[in-house]
């Protein structure tokens, strides 16, 4: 993704090339545009604004009715998701959430990505929200200073994550999220900013719940 081999997608002789802005480097999408090849920069990087980068791309492919029916179904499931939000007096449970990604070295999900997005939009605050980067490595001191209430851990791909993590829970354990059993985990549905993110948000929704 973030190191594309241009002589393998080359010799593929695709008619389109679509990248992203957040993964692909804008060095490879201008050496394409250079050969010849035809692009498209899928631009959205919030939840809130995949369904119309959705419209533009199947719009762009050729495709628009079904671009449609998948932008509104995963409008659809935002809007409920949304709608189920735990309120008091009409406001949110605004609830402490760390989301692991991965427990050694321990990386966590920060700012401009969908899992941030996803916590904001349940009505909880993510404590790594005002991090420098999207995926920062946080402290061990920073997690026990900010206190999080609920801990949500991610699934590695065929990994045991509860056996992964067993060791950094453990060094977490005077965390009101670890003292109290709210440690959860999750697919990967919010990983990656596709049609899967609403999946991604009703897992999440459950566990913070």
């Amino acid at each position: 993704m973030s190191n594309p081999s241009l002589e393998a997608v080359v010799a593929l002789k695709p008619d389109v090339v679509v990248l992203t802005t957040d993964g692909n480097p804008k060095e490879f999408e201008e050496r394409l545009v250079s050969l010849k090849i035809k692009t498209y920069v899928f631009e959205a990087r919030t939840i809130t604004g995949l369904p119309q980068g959705i419209r533009d791309l199947a719009s762009a492919m050729g495709v628009k009715e079904r671009g449609e029916r998948l932008a509104k179904s995963i409008e659809d499931g935002v809007r409920k998701a949304s709608a189920s939000v735990p309120r008091v007096n009409g406001k949110a449970l605004r609830k402490k959430v760390l989301f692991i990604v991965w427990p050694e070295p321990l990386i966590v999900a920060g700012p401009g990505t969908a899992i941030d997005d996803a916590i904001t939009l349940l009505g909880y605050d993510n404590i790594a929200s005002s991090a420098a980067t999207a995926y920062p490595k946080y402290s061990i001191e920073e997690v026990m200073r900010q206190a999080p209430d609920i801990i949500v851990i991610g699934k590695g791909s065929g990994m045991d994550m509860a056996a992964v993590s067993k060791g950094i829970l453990k060094r977490l354990a005077i965390v009101p999220a670890v003292r109290n059993k709210r440690v959860c985990y999750v697919g990967d549905g919010l990983y990656r900013l596709g049609p899967r993110v609403v999946q991604g948000i009703e897992e999440l929704s459950a566990c913070l719940k």
